[in-house]
């Protein structure tokens, strides 16, 4: 590989001053998981039964096509080799899609299907329904969004009416806003989903329950009477995903359908209530938790293929006569990229630590144990909304800073930004999930007022007597901040969570105070609420980020981890000046710092940032990009794409003949 490489790559990859080996360990979680990542990606690199064709150049039914054989084969290979761990059939999907981020028909079977039949099923329900799942003798998809309601659950209309005279329930669609809109593999795939619907038992609403619902006849795959279902229509992206809608019209199941781990209908119809109502929702709860992760695969993709064309790419002089720069060399260059690069590996860490959090909680919580829930949803959807709106910016400024060649299909960029800006809206929109977590944090608040000890991501809340204050300042007044030590630098955003935490409630009260009601003084309040979800969300990041340094043990590698742990927090600061100012966290001169120092790592992290993107260690197939190429032969494998588009194969296209020829005769 090294004998055709481009040579500005090479001349990068002689210089780093670490071992990407060593952190691609750190990022995987350990050598031996980097070993078995890379022994499944080969399977399928090395099989030729995976070899496809360039997808831009298909129409979107093909897409799908392409996608279910890639499906098929992809089960019975999985089965083949024995792989069954969620994170080892992502990295399988990862490759045998050859897409930027993968997408199939069958991804909510795998993730949000049986991680509800996990959750939700009882024990002898789940013996049935997954043993099903798990050998895809039925597939699944979840259904709740409508085409009136997403994030607002309890708006949701589609009822589930339980009839104690057949001991089943009806499923009934009663409105055009009632239809179930959006679930991924409804279209065409799915003959089962998952249905959220208010449970109406004993003339009674006992609000949103899940049941599951067959949909399509096993064997014909015809829609059932009552059933009807179909595909939405072409999006923004996701081409090869055939989102439906479900319309059902008095379809009846049986009562054993609905999922009863927690919540129950007798035979006569007596309604046995859950011991906490959130426990309905664990699977989105789920869904946002490892949403963090895909938004640091989603940019660590986009800032890999960023960084290794501005390697590549030659413009304009920085000196008269002298040959023209990699455009990496530019400061603004790398001031767009390199604050992106330092999030995506922050992400990268605090996706690590949701997915572990969560099956932690989780484990406690089958234990009986709900004490951590409330936390676990309101960071879960903080975190989520956080980290998809600035993941979705930066995969654009990825684009943008790749100049005119980022706008082709060819370089990856536009797929993987069309695929990830979903994340922004599905399981629940960002705004309300802010929202959520502000909830959280002003009960909290209020909590910590009261004298109550706080514990967790919100144990900051218990200072609020003698807050604004830092361990270096003195008297309340900023001295000295410790600008290139992380743990100072995760105070200063403790304190600006707490000051912007204490702000919306203060003002929140006010509205009150007001004899406002609760609603109209939540809706006045909500700016400040959701700017102190954000720098709750921010502090959170910083500090997981800061954390993990010290579990690094190579001092070149935790070296360079320093510097974009640094970058990322004060390129932070310098962003947000205003909360750190207004809060008196630090001065102006401080802030002069802050801005200088920024510009110190972006010098420092330069010779480092092809290594770092290699780090990230996605093979050729999995980055899709003609740009993000591992060689960085990037101009002349541009050219042979563009051979391959279907207006290329004649010189002449039949439309000359019919439209044009024919006007230029009559002018």
């Amino acid at each position: 590989m090294a004998a055709s490489m481009n040579p500005d790559l090479r001349k990068e990859r002689s210089a780093v001053s670490f071992n990407t080996e060593l952190l691609t360990n750190v990022l995987d979680g350990g050598v031996e998981r980097t070993r078995r990542r890379k022994e499944i990606e080969a399977l399928v690199i090395n099989d030729p039964d995976f070899a496809h064709e360039d997808v831009n150049f298909l129409s979107r039914s093909q897409r799908y096509e392409e996608a279910i054989k890639k499906s098929a084969l992809m089960v019975m290979k999985l089965r083949e080799y024995g792989i069954a761990d969620p994170d080892e059939i992502y990295w399988f999907k990862s490759v045998c899609t050859g897409m930027p981020k993968p997408v199939l028909p069958v991804d909510l079977h795998y993730s949000m299907f049986t991680n509800t039949l996990q959750n939700l099923c009882s024990e002898t329900q789940r013996e049935k329904w997954l043993s099903l799942a798990s050998r895809f003798q039925i597939i699944g998809t979840y259904a709740q969004t409508e085409l009136g309601h997403g994030t607002h659950l309890r708006g949701l209309e589609t009822t589930a009416t339980y009839d104690p005279a057949t001991q089943e329930f009806i499923l009934n669609s009663p409105t055009v806003t009632s239809i179930k809109w959006w679930p991924g593999g409804l279209g065409k795939t799915s003959n089962h989903a998952i249905v959220l619907a208010q449970l109406y038992t004993q003339g009674k609403c006992h609000g949103l329950h899940a049941f599951i619902v067959p949909i399509r006849q096993l064997g014909t795959h015809e829609p059932l009477p009552g059933i009807t279902v179909g595909d939405i229509g072409p999006k923004f992206g996701y081409d090869e995903m055939d989102n439906g809608y479900l319309k059902m019209d008095n379809f009846r199941i049986p009562r054993e359908n609905m999922l009863m781990k927690h919540a129950k209908v007798e035979p006569d119809g007596t309604y046995v209530k859950p011991l906490n109502a959130k426990l309905t929702y664990g699977t989105m709860v789920f869904i946002r938790s490892i949403i963090v992760g895909d938004a640091a695969r989603s940019l660590a993709r986009a800032c890999t293929i960023a960084i290794r064309y501005s390697a590549v790419r030659h413009q304009s002089e920085l000196k008269p006569g002298e040959p023209e720069p990699q455009i990496l060399d530019y400061q603004t260059q790398q001031y767009k990229l390199f604050p992106l690069l330092a999030t995506a590996y922050a992400f990268h860490f605090v996706g690590a630590y949701m997915k572990d959090t969560y099956r932690r909680i989780t484990g406690n919580i089958s234990e009986g144990d709900l004490s951590e829930l409330p936390e676990l949803h309101a960071l879960s959807a903080g975190l989520k909304a956080f980290s998809s709106w600035v993941a979705n910016a930066g995969i654009e400024d990825c684009r943008m800073a790749c100049g005119g060649h980022g706008y082709s299909r060819c370089s990856g960029l536009p797929d993987i930004y069309v695929n990830f800006t979903p994340s922004c809206t599905y399981e629940g929109e960002n705004t309300v999930m802010m929202l959520q977590t502000a909830r959280f944090l002003i009960k909290s608040y209020t909590q910590a007022s009261s004298g109550q000890l706080l514990s967790g991501m919100v144990s900051y809340l218990n200072d609020l007597p003698g807050q604004h204050i830092l361990p270096h300042q003195v008297a309340g007044r900023p001295t000295a901040l410790h600008i290139n030590n992380p743990s100072s630098l995760v105070e200063a955003y403790k304190l600006r969570a707490s000051r912007l935490v204490e702000f919306a409630a203060k003002n929140l009260q006010a509205e009150l105070n007001r004899r406002r009601s609760k609603e109209d003084a939540w809706n006045r309040t909500s700016i400040d609420l959701v700017r102190a979800s954000e720098a709750h969300c921010h502090y959170v990041v910083v500090k997981l980020f800061t954390a993990k340094l010290s579990e690094i043990g190579d001092p070149a590698v935790r070296a360079v981890m320093n510097n974009l742990c640094l970058l990322y927090a004060l390129h932070g600061i310098s962003k947000n000046t205003g909360d750190f100012l207004q809060g008196g966290i630090l001065t102006d001169a401080q802030i002069t710092q802050v801005n200088q120092r920024v510009k110190e790592l972006l010098a420092l992290i330069r010779p480092n940032a092809i290594a770092l993107v290699d780090s990230f260690d996605f093979h050729d197939s999995v980055l899709g990009s003609v740009l993000g190429r591992y060689d960085g032969n990037v101009y002349e494998n541009m050219f042979e794409w563009s051979k391959k588009s279907p207006l290329n194969k004649t010189q002449v296209h039949p439309s000359f003949h019919k439209h044009l020829k024919p006007m230029q005769a009559k002018l």
